[in-house]
């Protein structure tokens, strides 16, 4: 900036205004600079994590399941976790990943969502074995020529090598290729003069294979001789992975450790929503933290969301309005989902999770029931009963059945106008 002042008697006057112009000017621009800072480190640092695994200080709680899994690692007992969706298991698992990782135990994670066959399986097992196992190009090649030498891969390098690569594994899935590439942990275990714990986010996908049956058999006698790995798995349908592990006549009953993961406690939340709030700066009351948890029945995911909806709304203080605003807010966000996962259920269907929110949990099929709720008969209620726990609109609680999303609870309450 130039400033001109005129050179007369009026001249210091004038100067002294064109000083204090600068210095305000100098001001703006440093509390701007402040904000703009201030904002960057708020994103960068978002005070509250939904929809992905939390980790850092966005991780709360867990003490006790965590030291329970991380003991399993380094012990090598194999663990089943089992919980609803989004209640943070793959946060706790990614957690004690990095905790468990060492010289002397290896970690491998791999997600099998989008794995819609043995073979898809195979190849995402093989790749995650070697790319997590060595860090270095020429040990991944090394082991792909040491352990799967018979089945001759075609391996595709990314524009950076030491960065990414894939598998594509020429192998027939009625042959011994399936135990090599199963074998492969091991054998690289051994070779190391390590351990390695194989953890499988969504494992419940393969009882969507085609003979999932046989090759859950081909897995379980592969990988309960294994000296030097053992497994953890787990997934996001929990009515799924209750059958893998729970029934007597599928091939991974009695696998391992079952960790039933539970809420994590009001009073931690409270705590840990608190001192978020603080350290952005802002501040909300242990009660108004404590409603928070409270309206969502302690929902780790939506605990999250809803704090942040809150945080949002805080100019400094979180009040009653911050507070209202915030769950109409989860409401309308999450309508779009609700919309969809109920589009296109049938008339039983919708009678039935009537009659769970008008307060039925396992008297379905008296006569006054049936009768209210139009199911039409008892046989028709059982239908009707695992197509819905299929669908993961209800689940099975200490044999009462609930709908288990809070929000879709009280989304449902107001269309069906309950």
């Amino acid at each position: 900036m130039q400033v001109i002042c005129a050179a007369t008697g009026e001249g210091h006057i004038y100067s002294t205004i064109c000083w204090l112009l600068v210095i305000i000017l100098l001001v703006i621009k440093l509390f701007l600079i402040f904000v703009l800072e201030y904002d960057l480190r708020i994103m960068e640092n978002k005070p509250f994590i939904f929809g992905v695994a939390a980790s850092g200080d966005n991780f709360t709680d867990r003490e006790k399941e965590t030291e329970r899994l991380l003991l399993n690692f380094r012990h090598g007992v194999n663990t089943i976790l089992i919980s609803p969706r989004r209640w943070g298991k793959t946060s706790l698992v990614q957690k004690v990943c990095r905790l468990a990782q060492s010289d002397k135990l290896k970690v491998v994670y791999l997600d099998i969502f989008s794995c819609r066959s043995d073979k898809d399986f195979c190849d995402a097992f093989a790749v995650a074995v070697l790319k997590q196992t060595s860090s270095k190009l020429e040990e991944w090649l090394e082991n792909v020529k040491l352990f799967l030498s018979r089945i001759s891969p075609r391996i595709s390098m990314s524009t950076d090598p030491m960065a990414d690569f894939s598998i594509s594994l020429e192998m027939n899935p009625k042959d011994d290729d399936v135990d090599e590439i199963l074998q492969l942990p091991e054998k690289i275990a051994q070779k190391k003069g390590c351990n390695i714990v194989v953890c499988i986010d969504e494992f419940q996908q393969i009882a969507e294979f085609k003979d999932s049956k046989t090759f859950q058999k081909r897995l379980r006698s592969v990988w309960q001789l294994q000296k030097s790995v053992s497994y953890c798995l787990f997934g996001s349908k929990k009515h799924l992975m209750n059958e893998l592990f729970e029934k007597k006549n599928l091939p991974f009953y009695k696998f391992g450790d079952t960790i039933y993961l539970q809420k994590i406690g009001t009073s931690d939340w409270v705590d840990y929503i608190c001192s978020r709030f603080e350290v952005t700066g802002k501040h909300i009351s242990r009660e108004l933290a404590e409603r928070i948890c409270q309206i969502v029945d302690n929902h780790s995911s939506y605990v999250q969301q809803l704090a942040w909806l809150v945080w949002i709304h805080t100019d400094m203080i979180a009040t009653e309005h911050d507070f209202e605003a915030a769950y109409q807010d989860i409401i309308d966000q999450n309508t779009p989902l609700f919309e969809k996962q109920t589009e296109s259920l049938t008339t039983y269907q919708m009678n039935f999770l009537r009659a769970v929110l008008g307060g039925v949990h396992s008297e379905f099929t008296t006569h006054e029931v049936l009768q209210k709720y139009q199911f039409g008969s008892s046989a028709n209620v059982s239908i009707v009963k695992r197509a819905l726990i299929k669908k993961e609109l209800i689940e099975v609680e200490n044999r009462q059945v609930v709908i288990p999303d809070p929000v879709l609870k009280v989304w449902l309450k107001k269309e069906l106008e309950m």
